[in-house]
């Protein structure tokens, strides 16, 4: 009996230790980026994607170190036909849902989601057969965040959204 006591506590002060800190998210959000001038962009989490995705439908390396890219495309509202220039972090190879290893350029950028502001790696990737121009990981994911899939656009209020 003292074991099962002990277990039900333990259990108790973790799930309160979680909920205290972590902020719950659904299986779609919304975000700004705001070093790129981005506001209310739609995106989706993905527990089972290790690093987050940025829909580029340009993407050039201008140079060891620098990438050229824009956000979106024209068939988004957002779309700006502005090009971005960045630092490249790293080239990373990454596995798609088909199983082919691509590589990719990674950026660093601000993304602001809940009022907070968190520094996140993206790849760049044109993902125009996709729904979703964003796709937030689990590195993201892990700077505080639980999955719950039944919920949708925690992040933001109806007013925000328009």
């Amino acid at each position: 009996m003292n074991k099962l006591v002990f277990i039900l506590v333990t259990l108790l002060f973790s799930f309160q230790s979680l909920s205290a800190k972590d902020l719950l998210i659904g299986k779609y959000d919304r975000l700004d980026l705001p070093v790129l001038k981005l506001k209310n962009l739609r995106a989706k989490i993905d527990t089972g994607a290790k690093t987050s995705s940025l829909h580029c439908s340009y993407i050039k390396q201008i140079d060891e170190n620098s990438v050229e890219f824009d956000v979106l495309d024209d068939t988004h509202k957002k779309y700006k036909e502005k090009i971005y220039t960045m630092p490249i972090k790293r080239v990373a190879s990454v596995r798609s849902s088909n199983g082919i290893v691509e590589k990719r350029f990674v950026i660093s950028t601000k993304v602001v989601i809940f009022d907070n502001t968190y520094d996140v790696e993206f790849t760049l990737r044109n993902r125009a057969k996709m729904n979703y121009p964003i796709l937030l990981g689990r590195e993201f994911l892990k700077q505080g965040f639980l999955v719950d899939v039944r919920e949708e656009y925690l992040s933001y209020s109806e007013e925000k959204i328009k």
